[in-house]
């Protein structure tokens, strides 16, 4: 099972399993990490589950959609390594993959 690093709000960093197939967001969530909101379920209609990707990682992740990009651009918080976590699969090339979620708008 391919590991996550989550660091929190607080800086605060836990490795968690993340099941292949799960979104990212869905990792978080069912580690008990409650900064990541996700109010729209995973459906790609908010930006509550923003985090910010390693950048080593970021070339393994799927092209970002038009929505998501969109959402992300509400965000005052946004960088190049912006992600919204419901958009991105745990997969076993993202075993180690560091996410820092992002400050809350």
């Amino acid at each position: 099972m391919p590991k996550l690093i989550v660091v929190t709000r607080e800086g605060k960093e836990r490795e968690i399993d993340g099941e292949v197939g799960l979104s990212v967001m869905e990792v978080i969530r069912d580690a008990g990490i409650d900064e990541i909101l996700a109010l729209c379920g995973g459906c790609c209609s908010c930006a509550t589950c923003h985090v910010h990707v390693d950048p080593e990682f970021a070339a393994k992740l799927p092209k970002m959609s038009e929505d998501e990009n969109d959402l992300l651009e509400s965000s005052s918080e946004r960088d190049e390594n912006s992600r919204l976590s419901c958009q991105v699969a745990m997969t076993d090339e993202l075993d180690g993959m560091r996410v820092t979620i992002a400050v809350e708008d």
